[in-house]
């Protein structure tokens, strides 16, 4: 589909720019929650990734896939809530089983502790934010906008 079909690659690169705005909101709010508020990581990036998801699906919306407002602004949010559950449910495990194990194989090369924390939570945030970024795309688009033909 994305690979010979050049309507759906553009929307893929728009997906994934809007992903890009909400990975930042995203890297952002969970920084900004664990350093300063001292949230745990776990909850941090679960408030996070809401934030995030609230501006993607006001970006995608609008943006990706303006031909989808065929269908009720309720439903659709609906839908892209339902996909991003259960990509939140895909991102709590990698979180809460891979910060432990980065931030343990990065302690001896980092005797500041904070830094090596700091690398793990984010390199942590990354790894998710990719795999659950390719579970949205495909399930959003064959669910949540899929009003819209394929070119």
């Amino acid at each position: 589909m994305i690979l010979k079909n050049p309507t759906e690659r553009v929307r893929f690169f728009k997906f994934a720019a809007v992903g890009t705005i909400g990975a930042a909101i995203d890297f952002g709010i969970m920084n900004l929650f664990v350093s300063l508020v001292k949230f745990p990581f776990v909850i941090a990036g679960t408030i996070s990734f809401i934030c995030a998801v609230m501006s993607n699906f006001l970006w995608n919306r609008y943006w990706t896939y303006p031909e989808s407002r065929s269908k009720p602004l309720v439903g659709q949010i609906i839908q892209f809530s339902v996909v991003n559950a259960a990509g939140l449910v895909i991102r709590i495990p990698i979180l809460h089983f891979g910060e432990p194990t980065l931030d343990n194989l990065l302690t001896p090369f980092s005797s500041i502790e904070r830094y090596h924390q700091f690398l793990s939570h984010n390199i942590t945030l990354a790894v998710a934010v990719g795999i659950v970024m390719l579970w949205n795309f495909f399930v959003n688009r064959y669910w949540t906008y899929n009003d819209i033909d394929l070119v």
